[in-house]
């Protein structure tokens, strides 16, 4: 009974390790090959996809270089399809850090503008005085000879010989004979010497002496510096007629050049810090105390007047002055403001990127603005936009071609879309053409990059110089030259922080290039050119190529009265805007070294 049922216990252990293996032979292997499976499938979709910071519709199944600009291609990180609003588009954070991005968060402030103000020291116009003669006659001695020397009230500058008055002083001498009988004559005798400015101790010398005055002397009506002498020795001049001009300077005007532009920043009370060019190393200040209500008709400006005390004869009329005055609008409410390169502007639209924060991460929403006046270096934004939202203030262009590529709104397409690429001749041209670069961002470059960039800015000065001579052929050229000439720039010579902005501001400058070769009239051209000098000014002030000086000038009454800026390698102006027909309308803003 034992041995059968030790024999019955082996047989069981047996048919249990022989179900356990065919068990693992059936169904073990099939969930490896289900594991396999998922693992394998897992791995596909984990698969790493490479993309370009500065061109996202590259993508790659490998690391490398980005075939269009050169730079390292970073890995794609998954996007979420959930963002804040379908409009906006997404950034993550690697993407932001290496377009640059940068955000500020809007404010109220009060509206200041720091407005730079040239002018000259002008004679006080009340203190001006001309110098005539009393009587007619022969000038026979000048006692000041030339202009600027300095005269005294009373005494004599000048002496002439009158017939009529040596006739009139006759007359009264014999009006002195019949005096006690005749008073009335003696009287009107001695008027009518007064009338010519003799004074009584000259008709008393006359009486005594007997004899008639012909050298008759003239005095100096005032004290001050004679300015212009309008006579010589020998000269016949009538009663009335001006001998010297003589101005009082111990009182000075200081007229400062006001631009339509600036004439609701500047008023009546505002203080003044201004210089002068032949006084270096002292600052001197002042309250305006008159502005012109009238426009001039040819320069476009309007004089606004600084008075000051000048007994140490320190300022001299026609000196040079610059001066700065701290502005505010008229208003003087608390405005929201934000930086120009916040702002994009296609010419009829004005748009900034607005942040959108989610679990999902950070998107960016097209907003356009209304643009109120100009500060400086940033604008008061009338309406679309509420204090406390943060914006995009650098790194804008990027955030736009991220938009355009993804088919959000964007500044040259506000309505969304697929992307617009190629040759573009309808409506979107003057959006490709107008924009503006989002930053300037001051970045070293290396002495084989600068020298890349040398033909850009010699193409320009030429455009420039062509555009100033009214000359449309060689405009164009010269256009052309500048659009081949940025074509031919070496990118991969932009290292670092240098590459970026190289491609945010090279992009700007080639749409602004994109329709050169089909405009038909100089006009067009010039059109252009303010969208290309906007570009150019932003590649000059960043990179600060081996070309100096570099002035930036601006014309207020280019692009409609709007103004517009443009480069030049001299301080003279000569206005590509208008060319000869307003040819040295504009002034200096600001000297690139």
């Amino acid at each position: 009974m034992k041995q059968l049922n030790k024999t019955t216990l082996i047989l069981a252990l047996s048919t249990l390790v022989i179900g356990v293996i065919m068990g693992w032979l059936i169904f073990g292997r099939a969930n490896t090959n289900v594991i396999n499976e998922v693992g394998h499938a897992i791995a596909e979709d984990t698969e790493t996809i490479w993309t370009c910071s500065m061109h996202p519709q590259i993508r790659k199944g490998e690391p490398g270089d980005c075939p269009i600009c050169g730079m390292d291609l970073i890995p794609l990180e998954s996007e979420q399809n959930e963002e804040l609003n379908p409009m906006a588009v997404s950034m993550s954070p690697t993407a932001m850090q290496l377009a640059q991005v940068q955000t500020l968060t809007v404010g109220k402030g009060s509206v200041t503008k720091s407005i730079q103000l040239n002018g000259k020291v002008q004679e006080d116009e009340r203190l001006l005085h001309t110098q005539s003669s009393h009587v007619s006659g022969r000038i026979e001695e000048l006692t000041v000879t030339f202009t600027g020397d300095f005269v005294s009230k009373g005494k004599i500058i000048a002496r002439l010989y009158s017939p009529e008055l040596v006739t009139a002083q006759e007359e009264l001498l014999e009006a002195q004979k019949i005096a006690t009988t005749q008073p009335a004559l003696f009287n009107a005798a001695k008027e009518k010497l007064k009338k010519w400015k003799l004074t009584d101790k000259q008709i008393d010398q006359v009486l005594t002496s007997g004899q008639a005055i012909e050298s008759f002397p003239i005095l100096a009506d005032v004290s001050g510096y004679v300015t212009e002498k309008m006579v010589n020795l020998g000269d016949y001049v009538r009663q009335g007629e001006p001998i010297y001009q003589i101005a009082d300077l111990s009182k000075v005007w200081v007229l400062f050049d006001v631009y339509e532009t600036d004439m609701g920043f500047i008023n009546k009370g505002d203080k003044v810090e201004y210089t002068i060019q032949s006084i270096p190393g002292k600052t001197f200040s002042g309250t305006i105390s008159y502005i012109d209500p009238v426009i001039d008709t040819k320069t476009r400006v309007a004089k606004a007047r600084v008075e000051r005390n000048n007994a140490d004869l320190m300022l001299k009329p026609e000196m040079f002055v610059s001066g700065t005055v701290e502005a505010s609008t008229s208003t003087k409410k608390p405005s929201l403001t934000v930086p120009k390169s916040a702002v994009m502007w296609t010419g009829t639209r004005s748009v900034v990127y607005v942040m959108q924060t989610s679990s999902q991460g950070v998107s960016f929403i097209m907003r356009e603005v209304t643009l109120g006046p100009e500060l400086g270096d940033s604008y008061v934004i009338e309406s679309g936009l509420e204090a406390g939202e943060e914006i995009a203030v650098n790194g804008t262009f990027s955030i736009d071609a991220a938009a355009q590529l993804a088919g959000k709104p964007s500044m040259m397409n506000p309505q969304g879309g697929v992307a617009m690429t190629g040759h573009n001749h309808g409506g979107l041209k003057n959006s490709a053409m107008e924009n503006k670069p989002s930053a300037i961002k001051k970045t070293s470059l290396s002495t084989s990059a600068k020298k890349s960039i040398e033909p850009l800015f010699e193409s320009y000065f030429n455009f420039k110089t062509a555009l100033a001579s009214d000359d449309f052929k060689k405009a164009k050229q010269s256009g052309l030259a500048l659009k081949s000439a940025l074509a031919n720039v070496d990118m991969t010579l932009f290292k670092g922080d240098a590459h970026a902005v190289w491609m945010e501001l090279s992009s700007s400058l080639k749409n602004s290039l994109q329709h050169i070769e089909h405009e038909e009239n100089i006009a067009a051209l010039r059109e252009s050119f303010i969208h290309i000098s906007n570009g150019m000014i932003a590649i000059a002030e960043s990179f600060e190529p081996n070309i100096s000086p570099i002035y930036i000038q601006h014309c207020p009454m280019a692009n409609s009265d709007k103004g517009a800026d443009w480069l030049s390698q001299s301080k003279e102006i000569r206005n590509p805007y208008f060319g000869e027909s307003m040819l040295t309308c504009g002034e200096v803003k600001k000297e690139i070294n």
